[in-house]
């Protein structure tokens, strides 16, 4: 049988339907047997202690006193502060890898490092701050300090203007994305960037004024009794047809309430564009996923006079050798698949027959690797095809390859992408997991305008979101906290950016009222 990589989107959804987990029925999901299950320290098993938060569990460790396993204890208690220090107090040991946002994720690599008493190594963090609050980033800030300060190179890839603040050197490189970009724009430090007139430092200067003319909420939608996860039977309305920011300190629940919740109660009217993985495949892209990749492959089609499936990877176009994946996977017996890039095409996936062929003297291959902006002056006068690369372009994406698998696209790319699918239609609501992911300071704007759009057509836009920038310029906010964990699940806050900043006890209100 073929791989999940061989199958293409379709044939996964079927699949899909023969399939269903469910809990085992002699462990209860526990994984462990009886044996293991009846050894208890401190009157806890050792699953009880793998579902306790990270302050409870290390409470617990901090009362074991047997003089045996002194040391095992403080590596854990070690292990367990800096796993609270850098933000994450509302995890637990059991909680499966697959379920953390990508922000989570980077901060549990990072906490790996920061017990180490190497130094004079070279650490590279790419966007650190993704998926955290405020709070958090001033945390993430003094753990890069301290990395540095043990005699360590710390670089960091990022946008958040807290973090670029205390960098001692930085490089900006620019000053637009893909084929406007690549050029180091300056080098230096803070007090340079902030007057050398580039994009980032202008960015860094300006400040994003706070909504005052808001659209007035006139229907509501309810959401009654929210008790999952650490949700405490919180009752909230949701307005309809404005832009409101869901926001909260990392773990207070606010995806649980929305995503979870809000979501799936009202589901047939939800257009829920997340960061999630589009698809399971990875011939996937851009033209696929949106669908105008059929269009394309009919303008070869009709110029050439040929079937259109010989533009197709997964068709008649495929190179014979890797059967249209590009590369070629050798199954070692003792060791580890291999995978080489197919000799025959040169990684290109199509055959010599379908790169023959050529519209306006491109081949297909050609028109693949153009990115959104030259494919959208190359097929100018093909509506179809146009209107769809518009909506690539109005997502912030112009620098974006058409044929690059979407398996390698960032969080923040995925759901822009996503957005793009969507992005005309009228009378929804939109839900959307921190869409600023990824983005220049100078590009959220353009994001919110975008949103703002789309609440003009008539549509509600929900927001869930750490960025104070976006929480100025919406129309409404839902606070939940107060903190994260078993100390969050409560809505806090309920009002415009304004009365937030003006009345607002919250953690979250605080750091708005610095910006």
């Amino acid at each position: 049988m073929k791989g999940p990589e061989e199958q293409n989107d379709n044939t996964l959804k079927r699949l899909n339907h023969f399939m269903r987990e469910t809990v085992c029925p002699d462990c209860q999901g526990k994984r462990l047997n009886p044996e293991a299950l009846s050894c208890k320290v401190q009157g806890y098993t050792i699953t009880e202690m793998c579902e306790m938060e990270f302050t409870h569990l290390r409470e617990i460790l901090l009362t074991i006193e047997d003089p045996r396993v002194t040391v095992v204890v403080k590596g854990l208690i070690d292990g367990l502060t800096r796993m609270i220090d850098i933000g994450l107090p509302y995890l637990f040991m059991n909680r499966e890898t697959v379920t953390l946002s990508g922000g989570e994720a980077q901060r549990l690599k990072l906490v790996r490092y920061m017990g180490s008493s190497l130094t004079g190594m070279t650490y590279i963090f790419d966007e650190p701050s993704v998926g955290m609050h405020p709070r958090d980033v001033f945390r993430m800030s003094r753990l890069l300090q301290s990395l540095r300060d043990k005699g360590n190179t710390v670089l960091v890839v990022e946008h958040d203007k807290d973090i670029i603040s205390i960098a001692d050197e930085i490089i900006d490189v620019g000053p637009l994305a893909g084929r406007n970009g690549g050029n180091i724009l300056s080098q230096g430090n803070y007090e340079a960037l902030l007057v050398n007139g580039t994009p980032t430092g202008n960015a860094m200067k300006e400040k994003v004024q706070v909504k005052e003319h808001v659209r007035k909420p006139k229907e509501f939608l309810p959401v009654r009794d929210a008790h999952l996860h650490n949700l405490k039977h919180i009752d909230v309305d949701i307005p309809l047809r404005v832009l409101t920011v869901v926001t909260g300190v990392a773990g207070s629940g606010k995806s649980s309430l929305i995503r979870d919740v809000f979501a799936k109660q009202y589901e047939e009217k939800v257009v829920l564009v997340d960061q999630s993985t589009i698809t399971a495949t990875g011939r996937s892209t851009a033209c696929t996923y949106l669908g105008f990749f059929d269009e394309i492959r009919k303008v070869f089609a009709a110029e050439n006079q040929v079937d259109a499936g010989l533009f197709s990877f997964n068709s008649k176009g495929a190179c014979p050798s890797c059967k249209g994946r590009g590369a070629i996977t050798t199954e070692l017996v003792f060791m580890d698949p291999v995978t080489t890039v197919c000799e025959a095409c040169e990684g290109k996936r199509y055959s010599k027959e379908a790169l023959s062929y050529t519209y306006k003297g491109k081949n297909i291959v050609e028109v693949l690797d153009m990115n959104v902006e030259d494919a959208r002056e190359f097929f100018g006068g093909l509506p179809k095809i146009r209107k769809h690369l518009d909506a690539l372009l109005e997502t912030g994406l112009p620098y974006l390859s058409l044929g690059q698998p979407l398996s390698t696209l960032s969080g923040g790319e995925r759901q822009r992408v996503k957005l793009a699918k969507e992005l005309h239609k009228k009378g929804n609501i939109y839900v959307l997991d921190e869409p600023t992911t990824g983005l220049h300071a100078s590009d959220i704007k353009k994001v919110m305008a975008l949103l703002d759009g789309l609440v003009d057509r008539g549509n509600t836009v929900i927001v869930i979101e750490h960025n104070t920038d976006v929480m100025k310029m919406a129309d409404y906010i839902i606070d939940i906290g107060p903190d994260g964990g078993s100390a969050g699940g409560e809505v806090v806050f309920t009002g415009t950016p304004l009365e937030m900043i003006e009345k607002g006890n919250t953690i979250t209100a605080e750091f708005l009222r610095k910006e």
